[in-house]
């Protein structure tokens, strides 16, 4: 428990971590990775470089100043951060090295202003919450490695089918190496790849959501290609050096952004371009267990050649009895037009929405690029969903969408 000086103390840090939270998280960084370089084997080289993690970590932290005397109200990003932990196996002697560079960023960046009080109050503030951390993981990796299957850290997996799914999305059905049964997941979940790419001195990680349902013998991984992107350096090599037979190395499935199934309100799955691998599983499994479900499925997509899974949505929205589905092309082809490929032309409009007599009280779920999430989150609140019926998922460390969604209105 922390002392009522020692929570004043955290707090009253709260409105110059607002300012200095990402100067400091920058600093951090730099000081972890030049003292132990062993930890880029852990983190995305590509979220560092685009400052994304430096930008997630410094709301953590000013999230944590805040409500530093509320942890409960922390639990749902604590447990949110602590799935990408396990997927990278972060392990507890971690915690202490973080802590450490954590505390010399503070002080290095606020100098006099981060008195001796000051640190000592934040020192012990970041023991009890790593100490959270550390309870919610242990039962992740705990809960992991007892299922079916299951195994708590790295674990061989070979390519034993490649697939083009269209001319940016290639598909790798994975299967353990030692011929062990797959664990079960949740709609939604992702998994991380670890691969050593020749000529890098670090692995990398990286995590990808699984697209198809869960059915005990295989996980697929749907790839995009980042042509011309420096950021894709392992979904890149993935198309272009993976292949059939090779192996890769892959953590258990993890991750919040998942399908209730314990529910039969009406679902909406909302994407734009590769954001449409978690839907695939959600949309596979309702078909699967819940056919009777409504189900709507909207899809964004520059036009058909990179459109992937049009004829699997196809074929599984027509197995269901409430299925819907809606394919929105940005600027169709000839072909498209000619083979009706799909329904709307431009972007996903509150028009279109209207036309499919939205169920304000159901689920929505959205996936794609950030832009695109903003503006279709935007719009359903508009339409009078609630927030709480909305559900995101992000391909990298979470941003603040609330902050991004006053942007889009403004």
């Amino acid at each position: 428990m922390l002392s009522s000086n020692t929570i004043q103390i955290v707090k009253s840090t709260a409105p110059v971590l607002a300012v200095k939270g990402e100067e400091i998280t920058t600093h951090f960084y730099k000081t972890l990775f030049t003292n132990h370089p062993e930890l880029l084997n852990i983190f995305n080289h590509a979220n560092q470089k685009k400052g994304r993690q430096q930008t997630a970590l410094a709301n953590t932290i000013y999230a944590a100043a805040t409500y530093i005397d509320q942890l409960e109200v922390l639990l749902p990003a604590v447990k949110q951060i602590a799935h990408k932990h396990r997927s990278l196996a972060v392990k507890p002697e971690h915690y202490p090295i973080v802590g450490e560079h954590l505390l010399e960023a503070i002080k290095a960046v606020l100098g006099d202003a981060a008195t001796d009080e000051i640190i000592e109050a934040w020192g012990e503030a970041y023991g009890v919450i790593a100490d959270v951390f550390i309870t919610v993981e242990k039962e992740m990796y705990e809960a992991s490695a007892q299922q079916t299957g299951g195994w708590e850290d790295f674990k061989n997996f070979e390519v034993v089918e490649k697939v083009e799914e269209s001319d940016l999305i290639t598909s790798f059905y994975l299967k353990p190496s030692d011929g062990a049964a797959v664990p079960s997941f949740t709609p939604g979940q992702y998994i991380t790849i670890r691969l050593s790419i020749p000529g890098e001195t670090n692995l990398f990680n990286r995590q990808y959501s699984l697209s198809d349902a869960s059915n005990g013998e295989y996980f697929r991984i749907s790839v995009k290609k980042e042509i011309g992107n420096p950021n894709g350096a392992v979904s890149n090599y993935l198309h272009d050096n993976v292949e059939t037979g090779n192996t890769v190395e892959v953590t258990a499935p993890a991750g919040d952004f998942i399908l209730e199934t314990n529910l039969d309100t009406s679902v909406y799955l909302i994407s734009g371009g590769v954001g449409i691998t978690p839907m695939l599983s959600m949309l596979k499994t309702i078909a699967k267990e819940q056919p009777a479900r409504p189900t709507t499925f909207i899809h964004a997509a520059r036009n058909g050649s990179v459109h992937a899974f049009k004829d699997e949505v196809r074929d599984t929205i027509e197995i269901m009895e409430n299925g819907k589905k809606l394919f929105v092309y940005e600027n169709p082809s000839d072909e498209d037009v000619r083979l009706g490929a799909f329904h709307e032309q431009g972007f996903i409009t509150e028009n279109m929405l209207k036309a499919l007599n939205i169920d304000k009280d159901a689920l929505y779920y959205v996936c794609g690029p950030v832009p695109f999430m903003k503006y279709v989150i935007s719009m359903l609140g508009k339409l009078g969903v609630a927030e709480q019926n909305i559900r995101y998922e992000f391909f990298g460390p979470s941003i603040d969408m609330k902050k991004e969604e006053a942007a889009v209105v403004k």
